[in-house]
């Protein structure tokens, strides 16, 4: 199980940074749907590593950053914008 939750966590963390790392070259629109799922994901990954391990400001941090990304794709999909 520990190696699953570490998966879980390292693939959080790459998502968020694929995702940055595409906002920022130009290659992904900031303020689109595919981003906003991408920071989801990664978010609630480091999410789940984090409360496993106890990194209580991780977890909230990243509960946080959930959230944010929830909101977004809920205000997108209701404005049926799809990027």
């Amino acid at each position: 199980m520990e190696f699953v939750l570490a998966a879980v966590g390292w693939a959080g963390a790459a998502l968020l940074l694929a995702g940055y790392a595409l906002v920022t070259s130009s290659r992904l629109a900031g303020d689109g749907v595919t981003y906003q799922i991408v920071n989801l994901a990664g978010s609630v990954g480091l999410m789940i590593n984090s409360a496993y391990n106890a990194a209580w400001p991780s977890a909230g941090l990243n509960l946080i950053w959930a959230g944010i990304g929830a909101v977004a794709l809920v205000k997108l999909t209701r404005l049926g914008v799809a990027k």
